[in-house]
């Protein structure tokens, strides 16, 4: 018998979390579980249009990601570098809108440039919404946020009583996207890791011990299945 009380999380934002430790188990180099999980998001794009998600927010490179170690880091940009040209080609393919979140100005030309190519060729489709965080931290965001507030302030194009959660979610750079419904957490891990502090406000969490690499359709089901288990209420107890 159908559930008629089943539903389907509008917004899902996943941490990737497991890369290193999937490749460690298979002896193999930390950029080689990067690969395997820039696979992985490729595919759980897909599964989670056919299940009905509308918006999938993926936390990729954190600002705090540039105190790895340099090869790494430097793995991590190569990787980026030719997934920003394959989403291109895969957005227009899948009917997707891509969207970056996060301060890019430190990133190298070509991928900027990457960025700005993707965001107008999709900005038109109508198929999932995906958001890459890329040198994203939470903590940042809200700075620039303030800090953009403030400029207009002094300049007489803001009044204080202007500002209201609305008004500063607006200046946030998930502007026009709605907040997350379900946090997903792979790899055992339990923490935000500055990650959408504002957005996820009263959003379910959902830990899991899979390594990112090894999450697939049936594994985002479990999620929404939790989900759908949770009793959400707002403005109390």
């Amino acid at each position: 018998m159908e559930d008629n009380n089943y539903q389907i999380p509008e917004h899902v934002a996943i941490i990737l979390d497991g890369n290193g430790r999937w490749a460690k188990k298979r002896f193999l180099p930390r950029k080689a579980g990067h690969v395997a999980g820039s696979k992985t998001v490729e595919q759980i794009c897909e599964d989670a249009w056919d299940l009905g998600i509308r918006y999938l927010t993926v936390y990729a490179f954190s600002t705090e990601n540039w105190k790895r170690p340099q090869d790494e880091v430097d793995a991590l940009m190569k990787l980026l570098r030719q997934y920003l040209k394959d989403c291109i080609k895969r957005s227009t393919k899948n009917n997707m809108c891509v969207r970056v979140l996060g301060d890019i100005s430190p990133l190298d030309a070509d991928l900027k440039a990457s960025i700005v190519e993707l965001e107008e060729v999709s900005k038109g489709n109508t198929g999932l919404h995906f958001q890459v965080a890329l040198n994203y931290g939470s903590r940042d965001e809200m700075l620039r946020a303030v800090r953009a507030m403030a400029e207009k302030v002094s300049e007489g194009r803001l009044a204080l009583d202007e500002i209201d959660e609305g008004r500063f979610s607006d200046y946030l750079d998930t502007n026009g996207i709605p907040d997350p419904d379900l946090l997903i957490r792979t790899s055992g891990e339990e923490r935000l890791s500055n990650f959408l502090l504002w957005q996820l406000a009263y959003t379910e969490f959902y830990f899991t011990d899979v390594l990112w690499p090894d999450f697939n359709k049936k594994e985002l089901q479990k999620a929404i299945e939790y989900y759908n288990k949770r009793d959400r209420r707002f403005g109390g107890v």
